[in-house]
């Protein structure tokens, strides 16, 4: 099965938001090397990882790069 692009938006990637000591934001998706951004604030950054995780995600499936997958929590 050929996975598409609403298929891997619709899984819960783990977003990591940062403050600096400026004032801006940074957010990262660690499991997709490299998806990064900023912003100036906790909703603009994540605004923007939003638009940073489709072109990521769109440049994987168009260069048939590997896309991990967040694995499912397990309950005890």
């Amino acid at each position: 099965m050929n996975k598409t692009l609403e298929y891997y938006l619709s899984l819960p990637y783990t977003i990591e938001l940062t403050p600096d000591r400026d004032g801006y934001w940074f957010a990262e998706i660690p499991l997709l090397k490299g998806c990064m951004t900023q912003g100036e604030d906790r909703d603009e950054a994540l605004e923007m990882i939003d638009e940073a995780k489709i072109l990521w995600l769109e440049t994987a499936l168009e260069e048939g790069i590997p896309i991990p997958e967040p694995v499912p929590l397990t309950s005890f």
